[in-house]
């Protein structure tokens, strides 16, 4: 009895090509080039031949309908951004607090670990933005913008400054080069320690969802007042540029009449409200200096003039309300406080 006629290997190599999904081109061809050399040579096989050449056209027919609806794209652009360690490997909202594997929040970061803000912790995120389509700006620009708008938006979420901690400065995760190119555009804002060594307790968070309404009135009345003071000249010094100092002053006497005037609208709870009146008055008072520097003959003038509003400004008064508010009593000092010279608001900050 003869031998049976070997089974056709290319008819194999088809079948398990179509069964896994796997090149359904070449799964087709192979078991068209089967079906040739079994009839041609005797060869078993005719089955497999076309097992696989049904399965390699399915699988071909799957594969142009999902680069048709986007998934085939979507599946390479995942495996892509993991291979690559790019495009939101995680993500970080505001309100939470987390600890960054490495224990800083300089250089890159891949993954960081949610922890309650109750305990100590590495940031507190405050605020996100995502950046405008295009080109990739340049690493340079990706952090001035990152930088101007977190310090903007800070305000919103910590809106007591004088409840911010002197160690607790602004950092950021920013887009790459490289994970720009996969349509990472999120600008992630938080605070940290300025000490790389050093952490944070407790959360920061002083807005509408943590404050009393007293508390709140009294702080966005006091934030008419700190937009004013951020429109400050940028020179270092009032003689470098007096006119626009007196300017200045005047838009402060506009903020400081707006100020007031919500102080004394807000209807305040009975232990507060006497508190409150007092330092309203002294800042009526504080206006009248800074009528008196908008038309100020000279730097020194100014200054001397600047000064007396801010001790009635941050003064006594100001610390018997904020006490009886339940906020923070202690008046934050800035580098160039003391001389009264103008200058930019130049806090340290770090990219991640």
């Amino acid at each position: 009895m003869p031998p049976p006629a070997p089974v056709n290997g290319l008819a194999i190599a088809a079948l398990v090509l179509g069964l896994l999904c796997f090149l359904p081109g070449v799964g087709l061809l192979l078991g068209v080039l089967a079906l040739v050399q079994i009839r041609r040579k005797g060869e078993r096989g005719t089955g497999m031949a076309v097992a696989g050449i049904v399965l390699s056209t399915i699988g071909a027919l799957l594969l142009a309908l999902a680069f048709a609806t986007g998934g085939a794209r979507d599946a390479w652009d995942g495996v892509r951004d993991a291979a690559n360690g790019a495009g939101g490997t995680f993500s970080v909202t505001e309100g939470e607090c987390f600890d960054s594997p490495s224990g800083s929040l300089e250089g890159y970061a891949y993954d960081v670990d949610i922890v309650p803000c109750d305990g100590a912790h590495d940031a507190e995120v405050f605020a996100d933005f995502t950046m405008p389509d295009g080109a990739f700006p340049g690493d340079d620009a990706v952090t001035d913008a990152a930088d101007d708008e977190c310090y903007t938006l800070l305000e919103a979420y910590a809106m007591d400054a004088w409840a911010l901690p002197a160690d607790v400065d602004v950092y950021y995760f920013t887009p790459t080069r490289q994970s720009w190119r996969y349509g990472d555009r999120e600008v992630t804002c938080m605070f940290g320690n300025v000490d790389p060594e050093g952490s944070l307790t407790g959360s920061l968070r002083q807005d509408g969802t943590t404050l009393d309404e007293d508390q709140l009135a009294f702080l966005e009345a006091d934030a008419i007042l700190n937009d004013a003071f951020d429109t400050m000249p940028d020179t270092e010094y009032v003689e470098d540029d007096l006119t626009g100092h007196r300017e200045w002053a005047s838009q402060v006497v506009r903020a400081l009449e707006r100020q007031t005037s919500a102080l004394r609208a807000h209807d305040w709870e009975p232990a507060v409200e006497q508190e409150v009146t007092d330092y309203a008055d002294a800042l009526d008072r504080a206006r009248e200096e800074w009528e008196a520097a908008s038309g100020a003959r000279d730097a020194d003038d100014f200054t001397a003039h600047w000064d007396k509003a801010h001790r009635l400004t941050d003064g006594p008064k100001a610390v018997t309300a904020r006490e009886a508010l339940g906020l923070a009593t202690e008046a934050p000092v800035y580098e160039d406080e003391d001389t009264g010279a103008g200058g930019g608001e130049d806090g340290p900050d770090a990219q991640v």
